[in-house]
């Protein structure tokens, strides 16, 4: 029976979470360099809010019929088509067309189309065309809110914690933005300001539980002082594992209550969720607690001198 067994309560699950390191390690690396490459060499499927086009914002009473709207304007053969019900009356509708291929004489007529096929009752209150040069503008602040956010969260780390936290958030929460990331570039699915949304959630997400882990590791290497790192990291893997079910399972319900009935607006928001908790939960484990065993962390012996480890806590 090794040091960690002897400590553990018996209602804390033992599993060796920490032996797994290294085919963690290696699919931790497939999975960020196969979405870099996709990235790279594929791309992305910009959504109208990147690629430019026309945004119609319309108003009906007593109350729009989202479905015929998106039946009638995808019928028109204008290419990618969003609308969006916005506001408390269900009255209000935004209609985004993907940019046509000619200057603003064929945007307008497209739009002339759109207006054509919806017919009467109709009150547009805006009508915007989007260009490629707001486009890329949205893209360069899109790429800056989600590196500023991660960079935010890694220093909140390191100020809460140690350096050595902090690196070790920075990578999980690399790992999953970048996995976020390619999941959009490998299937194709539509990239827009909604999948950057999704995108800061799950680091939000990612970080909420690799910080509950992280404190319960500190917590622990003052408690038991002669207990080796690794069995300290497995300890407070299996200590917080319950926490991490109950997270993970309630926010999937949620999420696949978003998927099963929000509609086409918030399907590539759900999708992008439930992989964000896969990834996110992974790394939190098998990423953000494994690499702190390649640092010289301080332990509770360094800051208080000697003295006899406490019995764990449940």
């Amino acid at each position: 029976m090794n040091f960690y067994s002897r400590w553990v309560n018996k209602r804390i699950p033992n599993f060796d979470f920490i032996r797994l390191r290294y085919i963690a390690f290696v699919m931790t690396a497939v999975l960020v360099f196969g979405s870099i490459g996709s990235i790279v060499f594929k791309g992305f499927n910009y959504g109208i809010d990147f690629a430019g086009g026309i945004l119609v914002e319309v108003h009906i009473e007593p109350k729009a019929d989202l479905h015929f709207m998106r039946t009638t304007v995808e019928g028109l053969n204008l290419g990618e088509v969003s609308l969006q019900e916005f506001g408390t009356t269900g009255q209000d509708v935004m209609i985004r067309v993907q940019r046509q291929e000619g200057d603003e004489k064929a945007q307008m007529e497209a739009l002339g189309k759109v207006k054509a096929a919806l017919g009467q009752g109709y009150e547009y209150r805006r009508v915007e065309i989007v260009g490629p040069k707001v486009g890329d503008e949205l893209k360069v602040d899109g790429a800056l809110a989600v590196a500023l956010a991660v960079l935010a969260i890694a220093a909140y780390v390191w100020f809460r914690f140690e350096w050595q936290f902090g690196v070790g958030a920075l990578v999980a929460i690399f790992h999953d933005v970048i996995a976020t990331f390619g999941l959009f570039s490998l299937t194709g699915m539509e990239f827009n300001l909604t999948a950057v949304a999704a995108i800061l959630t799950i680091a939000g997400y990612s970080i909420n539980d690799t910080v509950v882990m992280y404190d319960r590791v500190r917590e622990n290497l003052r408690k038991f002082k002669t207990m080796s790192l690794y069995d300290v990291l497995n300890l407070s893997c299996n200590q917080t594992l319950a926490r991490t079910i109950l997270t993970v399972a309630t926010v999937f319900i949620t999420v696949m209550s978003l998927l099963l009935v929000g509609g086409d607006v918030l399907r590539t928001f759900s999708i992008a969720m439930l992989w964000g908790l896969i990834v996110g939960t992974f790394s939190s484990i098998y990423v953000g607690m494994p690499i702190l065993l390649y640092f010289n962390l301080r332990t509770g012996k360094d800051e208080d001198g000697e003295g006899k480890p406490e019995a764990a806590a449940p």
